[in-house]
């Protein structure tokens, strides 16, 4: 994952490891936002959930979390959970759902699935620029 980024944006995003900041985050979305998380069950097992934000100003549902158990991946949980949150974001009122992925080889999947039921990409360039280093260089400017 490392190699999908700058080291010095990589650093900053996961100080502690990206495993750590996945459990972190994850761990606020069950605590902050329980209402509008979302889990697939069979024969007592969890076998994912999803989170979903509303955004009203954009008339936009957005998946925020989707997680899928390893061993239940390829089977079609994801796209329930998708199906499940498309209703759930139409009911709101909302026009449309929004998700994000990384672009990375590592994410390829997640990319796949999401295309596979519909979701078309919006190239996004997103730019990290290091300013410790022009300080470090004495570089700056206006």
């Amino acid at each position: 994952m490392r190699a999908a980024v700058p080291g010095f944006v990589y650093d900053s995003f996961y100080p502690e490891g990206w495993e750590q900041r996945q459990r972190a985050d994850l761990g606020t979305v069950l605590d902050d936002e329980s209402d509008k998380v979302h889990v697939a069950i069979e024969d007592g097992a969890i076998l994912g959930w999803i989170c979903i934000r509303l955004h009203p100003e954009d008339q936009m549902g957005e998946i925020y979390v989707l997680a899928v158990d390893p061993d239940r991946q390829r089977r079609g949980v994801g796209t329930m959970l998708m199906n499940h949150a498309f209703e759930q974001i139409r009911k709101a009122g909302m026009t449309m759902v929004m998700v994000e992925t990384g672009g990375d080889t590592g994410h390829a999947a997640s990319r796949a699935s999401y295309e596979a039921v519909g979701f078309e990409r919006w190239p996004v360039a997103r730019y990290f620029k290091n300013l410790n280093l022009e300080h470090r260089n004495g570089a700056g400017g206006a």
